[in-house]
């Protein structure tokens, strides 16, 4: 089971949100096969954190980036979070 809900929306674009109610333990460090870039809808001191890097705060109309292969994890804040996520 997956931490998140996530929608298609179109081709390699989907919708993800994580709740509130995701417990921290859930938000585990791990990698994708491809390339992603991630806007930020709603954020609630939400944050994205890269291997070998501190924690940065997902900011709402900002977009990230995460290389293949690349450790991250995201890092619970106190609302929902909600990302539109572009597998390349």
């Amino acid at each position: 089971m997956l931490p998140f809900n996530e929608k298609e929306i179109g081709e390699s674009t989907f919708l993800r949100e994580f709740k509130e109610t995701t417990k921290s333990t859930e938000l585990i460090w791990h990698r994708d096969a491809e390339d992603r870039l991630i806007k930020v809808i709603n954020s609630s001191n939400w944050y994205l954190q890269l291997d070998n890097e501190l924690p940065m705060k997902l900011e709402e109309g900002k977009e990230y980036f995460i290389e293949r292969y690349r450790y991250h994890r995201v890092i619970k804040g106190n609302g929902d979070l909600l990302i539109e996520l572009k597998k390349m």
